[in-house]
């Protein structure tokens, strides 16, 4: 059943981008003190649960603003120009509610409460998707009414101001074998507890940390999904279509923001040959870069499926490769003072290293597309 919530829950500033851009000073401000010392951004995080971003992919109906995939994208980017850490670890946030909008949307998903309660009280629900992956990781016990739980999940990215971890552990069953259960667990369980293990070369502000799960209990009506472990399942091309459009717009942010970096640092510097073509190198690339995330965009808008996960992961490899491109150029066309603590385009740098480890890495991205190409089952690599 449907549950329509009222205005009461709506800001008086309707636009999120509007309401987001009276925090980007601040976020920009503080972005650097987060990346020294590997602290996590709790005060941006403070600041959009204040302006009631965390419902920005809620449906109207529940409360939210109503955003879609292309929509969320543009205040992705946005923030991520300011604190690609506050950025990354929100669209890790925001990945999972606007899949649980869509499934709602478009197959009937009875996310109604949780939807609501995300909009009334700001929550934010935790990723351990990318690290589980197909293989999931940790085990199920089966005991009466549900499974015992116990599992250490990394990357956990926004932790610190977590509210409930949406993951999933093996169960080894008797007759249908090796299946992955997904759930959720509040993080203030006592049988849940983060081990703050996030020391890391870039997205420092993320509080990326380790979430131990030990003995916790799962009601079976708490099994959200069962799936055969290590094998596609329609969850994961639902997964591909949202959450990689709204990942990687946080990574198109990050090298916008050292390409305008690394031009203001070299304004006003003699115009030689080298300079010119570097800045010719990080456009183009940075171009190609913004050509793979739209077509990654406009996938979204499509129906889940084997093609359209292809699709989605070739513009994801794609689009890493040419965006790590664009920001060595702006590093090189800087110069040796891009090397240098105090330049914003080396904490760039070492953010964006982190679009490497996403699913899908190369390799897997590339077996996946051979084997659609060859016309053989992708489960069977």
């Amino acid at each position: 059943m449907t549950t329509t919530v009222t205005a009461i829950f709506q800001t008086a500033e309707q636009d999120p981008g509007e309401r987001l851009a009276g925090l980007l000073p601040d976020f920009a401000g503080r972005a650097a003190r987060y990346d020294e010392a590997d602290e996590f951004a709790a005060a941006n995080f403070e600041a959009l649960k204040h302006i009631r971003l965390m419902s920005a992919a809620v449906p109207a109906e529940f409360g939210g603003d109503g955003l879609d995939v292309a929509a969320l994208s543009p205040l992705l980017r946005t923030m991520a120009r300011a604190c690609s850490s506050t950025a990354l670890a929100y669209a890790m946030h925001t990945h999972v509610v606007a899949l649980m909008a869509w499934r709602w949307r478009n197959q009937k998903a009875p996310f109604d409460a949780m939807l609501t309660r995300i909009a009334r009280e700001q929550i934010v629900l935790i990723s351990s998707g990318g690290t589980d992956w197909l293989d999931s990781g940790g085990t199920a016990r089966r005991v009466d009414g549900g499974f015992v739980i116990d599992a250490v999940k990394t990357f956990a990215s926004g932790v610190p101001a977590g509210t409930m971890i949406n993951t999933s552990a093996v169960y080894d069953d008797p007759e249908a074998g090796p299946t992955a259960l997904h759930f959720m667990a509040p993080l203030s369980a006592r049988e849940v507890a983060v081990e703050p293990t996030w020391r890391a070369l870039g997205m420092r502000g993320t509080g990326s940390h380790t979430v131990r799960i030990q003995g916790f209990f799962v009601a079976d009506a708490g099994v959200a999904a069962r799936r055969p472990r290590g094998k596609w399942h329609p969850l994961f091309h639902m997964i591909s279509m949202i959450a990689f459009p709204i990942i990687y717009s946080v990574y198109f942010g990050i090298a916008e923001a050292a390409r305008d970096a690394a031009l203001a640092r070299v304004h006003g510097r003699p115009v030689t040959p080298q300079l010119i073509d570097l800045a010719g190198r990080m456009d183009t690339k940075l171009a190609a870069a913004r050509i793979a995330l739209d077509d990654m965009l406009a996938t979204s808008a499509t129906q889940p499926g084997l093609q359209t996960t292809n699709r989605i992961h070739q513009s994801r490899s794609n689009f890493v490769e040419a965006a790590l491109a664009a920001v060595e150029s702006a590093l090189e066309l800087v110069g040796g003072s891009g090397y240098l603590r105090d330049c914003p385009v080396e904490r760039h740098f070492r953010d964006i290293q982190a679009a490497r480890f996403h699913p899908l890495q190369p390799a897997a991205q590339r077996s996946y597309a051979g084997r659609l190409a060859l016309g053989l089952d992708i489960d069977d690599a």
